[in-house]
């Protein structure tokens, strides 16, 4: 019997560095958004829940 999966990694070949630097910045960069996102919107819905408090004990 053959082995499918023998002659799958046979197939693989190294990726060129320039490219491979490539995608790992650009995942690192897609990273740095996503973090900056979550930041952004978790501290927003805070300070809003915070302003409104604020304004709520003023009036």
């Amino acid at each position: 019997m053959k082995n499918p999966f023998k002659e799958l990694e046979a197939s693989l070949k190294e990726v060129p560095p320039g490219m491979k630097k490539k995608v790992m910045n650009d995942i690192a960069t897609a990273k740095l958004i996503m973090d900056m996102g979550a930041l952004f919107s978790f501290n927003i819905g805070s300070a809003l829940r915070r302003l409104f408090k604020t304004f709520g004990n003023n009036g």
